[in-house]
């Protein structure tokens, strides 16, 4: 599983995120350990509370455990793991929390310790831990048979499609999402071969090449906001300008922004709008049924926890009346039969306990297999989604440019380059898209080849 963990402050910001339910479909408590709270919040305020005996600002260690998106991990692998992290960065028997998010039907683990030792007023030191975690996750892909990822094998195969939070706040002030964004860009490089092409493939797809002030090459979209192509496309500017020549020879930045133009951007705006209107309309239907799915989700487990605690509280109390008290309790002591039946119970007090465990996590599979198979509805059309956005952006892009600029178009749009993969869907229903202005065809639909 991919482990991705940091040392930081904010323990309140961190038990907002661990307890929100309104980005998570479930969220589930599974341990709070060392702390004299018993809840997420008040175990980490608790570690704040330590730490201001302390120098130390990031007292508290975060880690994210994620397995596959088509593997389903028992809880007992995810603990298996976390122990073994815990040697390796040395945070054995640090008080920790363990919260366990589902969302889009994927599970995945967060762990927070206190860094804080209470008996040295100390924290402890974690070094090289991006390092260790790296060598652990390797080892939990050869555990357990899953297919370990190119960017583990090298770092020069990291995913390309992997984004900061600055470019997902960037594309989020544009509505686009930041994989998309970059996976556009990345295919726009592939299909060019000289600066020319590559402008006129970037103009298709809603974006104008320019000089960045300090970044080189950038990508400018209807909005104004940059996207540095070094950063976007993992390449280094060596690289880029052996391709695309010298950045001094494009328009700056401020120059993109004025052939753009506010009156394009307004334009686009009310396009997109009618756009995501028209989108949020064919989104309803599986909004609505991810709605029903998960609140039933959450009644079939409440009920489940119910029964489970009711079986547990009478096989207790059957457990308990094997232990006589009084002067029969005494002799039973004397003669050793006591131990013999606290043994007994506490096998099958075990037993019981792994028995609601899997069933617990055998109610979570078929949940979990529902939820993918509709997860798998919800990505088609967001694809297809972002194909229309990416369209549109292009067509106000090419009103924009002057009518020389705006007709030249690259080999691989006019059919002469063969096998090039630009990512481009299927053709978008009549009407799923607003009307360019002055065309007769929608905006929605692909331009033929």
């Amino acid at each position: 599983m991919i482990l991705k963990g940091n040392q930081r402050g904010g323990g309140r910001q961190m038990a907002a995120h661990l307890l929100n339910g309104m980005q998570n479909e479930h969220v589930t408590v599974h341990q709070v350990r060392g702390f004299l709270a018993t809840n997420v919040r008040g175990a980490l305020e608790e570690a704040y509370a330590l730490a201001r005996g302390t120098q130390c600002q990031k007292y508290l260690y975060s880690l994210s455990l994620n397995p596959p998106k088509d593997q389903s991990v028992p809880i007992e692998a995810f603990e298996k793991a976390l122990k073994e992290i815990e040697d390796k960065l040395g945070l054995t028997d640090q008080p920790r929390v363990i919260v366990f998010h589902e969302k889009e039907g994927r599970r995945h683990a967060h762990c927070v310790w206190s860094r804080i030792k209470v008996d040295e007023m100390k924290a402890v030191n974690i070094a090289y831990d991006r390092t260790k975690l790296q060598a652990i996750a390797r080892q939990l892909f050869f555990e357990h048979g899953w297919t370990l990822p190119r960017g583990l094998m090298d770092k020069a195969h990291r995913n390309p499609l992997t984004y900061t939070r600055e470019e997902w706040q960037q594309a989020a002030r544009t509505g686009r999402s930041a994989s998309a964004i970059k996976a556009c860009l990345q295919e726009c490089w592939a299909a060019a071969d000289s600066a020319k092409a590559f402008a006129a493939v970037l103009q298709e797809r809603g974006f104008l090449l320019a000089r960045g002030d300090r970044r080189g090459f950038v990508a400018v979209d209807v909005y104004g906001e940059v996207f540095s192509l070094t950063r976007q496309l993992g390449i280094k500017a060596k690289e880029l300008e052996k391709r695309l020549g010298k950045p001094e020879a494009l328009p700056s930045v401020e120059l993109a922004k004025e052939k753009l133009g506010a009156s394009v951007r307004s334009l686009f705006d009310t396009y997109r709008a009618e756009l995501q209107k028209t989108q949020e309309q064919e989104l309803r239907p599986l909004l609505r049924i991810k709605k029903t799915m998960t609140e039933q989700h959450r009644k079939d487990r409440a009920a489940q926890k119910a029964f489970l605690e009711k079986r547990w509280n009478a096989e207790q109390a059957v457990r308990a009346s094997r232990v006589r008290k009084g002067f029969k309790g005494l002799w039973d002591k004397l003669t050793l039969k006591y131990w013999t039946i606290r043994k007994a119970n506490e096998k099958e007090a075990w037993q019981c306990h792994v028995r609601d465990r899997e069933e617990r996590q055998e109610l979570i599979e078929v949940q979990l297999d529902q939820r993918q198979k509709l997860q798998m509805q919800f990505a088609s059309m967001r694809k297809r989604h972002e194909e229309e956005m990416q369209r549109l952006a292009g067509d106000l892009t090419k009103m924009a440019m002057p009518e020389r600029e705006r007709d030249a178009k690259p080999d691989v749009f006019r059919g002469k380059v063969k096998g090039a993969d630009l990512g481009i869907g299927t053709r978008a229903p009549r009407g799923s898209a607003p009307r360019r202005p002055g065309r007769g065809k929608d905006v929605g639909h692909e331009p033929d080849a």
